[in-house]
């Protein structure tokens, strides 16, 4: 959602770079290309009036005079101020002292309440909790129906005892204030730690509206109401929040829609606006595409700098302990990596979502993000398929499949021989790369360890080392007998050697004895007369 907005910012911060000192004009300069980005990005002018003024008082102080990159430090600057707009601290939800935790969603219809419902409830479900969903959207038609089917999908119940509408010409006929006050009984009862009630939006703000939604709460006492905003409705964003702070009191605000490809900027004004936390994101369809907002971590995001705390945290979720513990036991008992470890690693990276997400949250990846964008998440399921058709022995032993077999898994997998061929010679560069990590070559391409294939290393631990070159015979004669005396001496052990033949007529084992030295003079060897004094000094 924030592209625009991180490929200005990053282009403005690149003109910085390859200056060493920065004059007040360069830095009214930024200040005024980062204002641009942030009204073209939507978000509220009261914000990015306050954050350009707090960036230029800072940009102007010691603080960057003084540093040895200035630009650097102007980026630090400009992240810090990103991080106070977006809230400051991430803050988790507040749960009742004696259960149950009662969490309220509001906000206008479309916003993706009821989604987040169950978003909301599978994450709290794999934090070992027991939450109940309530449906008190009694209005929208097929909201009942809707929430069923989300808790249905996420593993946890719901207390629907109202059908409400099935469509836009029936009169709404139930209570929701009833429907929220039992719903926390219920919870209550059947001894539920947190309660989800999904209340009734609207297409705009109205008196109706503020009401039934001021009344659930007063009914129900909900330790967290949290306001639902779709990021992508651009400066309604702020005015909605302010009608919603004045007539329910959220406390606390979560982002819907952050996949669109809006300019989103108005979201990032809710937390400095109405002074409530961003508490969570949700970032796609799926109801695993929902994370807690960090402030300091979006910030770094938009600047280009990654996100790989959050893309740690994914991992830990998503791939298997006890599997993680048998390849890395396999890996040290020294045995190979195989094709059917390959699709277990490949089905554990799949769970954590989109690679293209994955890949966006490295650092620097804006500079990459047209390939980003080329990618095909369906080569991940083309590789699938060639590994689901080969026989447990070929993913064993890839080296046993020929050209026959070749055809035959293509046509398995439903793709060319050329796709298998190409999967088969990058999984055995990978095979390679585990054997040299096994045998303490550690992470190639890194310094004092191997090299990946293809990296530029010519070294490969575990193969015989190519014989040293031999040192060719020197043209002076006196240099060469010294090389040769040093040769003899090294295939005795040190012992001293008779001097070999000489191409000047010495015989061999003339009884002249070489000097144990490295350097020899000319008056060390029997030489024609005459000879000596043309290679004196030499």
């Amino acid at each position: 959602m924030f592209t625009t907005l991180s490929d200005r910012l990053t282009s403005t911060f690149k003109n910085l770079r390859s200056k060493g000192r920065l004059s007040e004009a360069d830095i009214d300069a930024t200040i005024r290309e980062i204002r641009r980005a942030l009204l073209d990005a939507d978000v509220a002018v009261p914000v990015v009036r306050e954050f350009s003024a707090s960036v230029r008082e800072r940009a102007l102080s010691a603080e960057v005079s003084g540093a040895l990159n200035p630009a650097q430090q102007v980026v630090k600057i400009v992240n810090d101020e990103l991080v106070t707009i977006l809230g400051g601290e991430a803050r988790p939800l507040r749960f009742a002292k004696t259960p149950p935790t009662v969490i309220m969603l509001a906000g206008l219809q479309g916003a993706g309440k009821t989604t987040l419902a169950g978003k909301l409830a599978l994450d709290l479900k794999g934090r070992g909790h027991t939450p109940l969903l309530v449906a008190a959207d009694l209005q929208r038609p097929n909201a009942v129906t809707q929430l069923s089917v989300v808790a249905e999908r996420a593993g946890v119940p719901v207390y629907a005892p109202h059908p409400g509408v099935s469509g836009e010409d029936e009169v709404p006929t139930g209570d929701p204030v009833a429907v929220a006050r039992d719903g926390v009984a219920t919870a209550r009862t059947r001894e539920h730690d947190v309660v989800i009630i999904d209340t009734a939006g609207r297409l705009g703000v109205d008196a109706e509206l503020m009401q039934q939604a001021a009344d659930i709460r007063d009914a129900v006492q909900p330790d967290e109401v949290l306001f639902v905003i779709d990021a992508m409705i651009g400066q309604d964003a702020v005015l909605t929040a302010q009608a919603f702070l004045e007539g329910v009191d959220f406390t606390g605000v979560v982002l819907s829609k952050l996949d669109g490809d809006a300019r989103g900027g108005a979201a990032l004004s809710v937390a400095k606006i109405t002074g409530r936390p961003i508490m969570f994101a949700s970032t796609g369809e799926k109801l695993t595409d929902f994370e807690a907002f960090h402030p300091d971590r979006m910030a770094s995001r938009i600047l280009d700098m990654g996100d790989v705390l959050t893309l740690i945290e994914q991992a830990e979720k998503a791939f298997d302990a006890d599997e993680a513990e048998r390849m890395a036991a396999k890996v040290a008992a020294g045995q190979d990596f195989t094709l059917a470890d390959f699709l277990v690693q490949m089905q554990q990276m799949k769970k954590m979502g989109s690679m293209k997400k994955m890949l966006g949250m490295l650092p620097g990846m804006g500079q990459m993000r047209e390939a980003i964008d080329s990618f095909d998440e369906r080569e991940m399921d083309r590789v699938e398929a060639i590994i689901r058709s080969m026989t447990p022995a070929e993913r064993d032993n890839p080296r046993i499949i020929n050209g026959s077999r070749r055809a035959r898994i293509a046509r398995g997998s439903g793709v060319r021989t050329s796709d298998v061929n190409q999967l088969l010679e990058r999984f055995a560069g990978a095979q390679k790369m585990m054997r040299q990590m096994n045998k303490g070559g550690g992470v190639p391409g890194m310094p004092g360890m191997g090299s990946l294939p293809g990296m530029g290393g010519k070294k490969a631990r575990g193969r015989t080392p190519a014989p040293a070159r031999k040192k060719g015979k020197s043209g002076n004669p006196a240099k060469r007998a010294a090389q040769e005396r040093a040769a003899a001496t090294r295939s005795t052990g040190g012992a001293p050697a008779a001097a070999p033949g000489s191409s000047f007529g010495a015989p061999a084992g003339s009884g002249t004895q070489a000097r144990s030295g490295p350097a020899a003079s000319a008056s060390d060897l029997e030489l024609p007369e005459g000879l000596d004094k043309l290679l004196g000094g030499r």
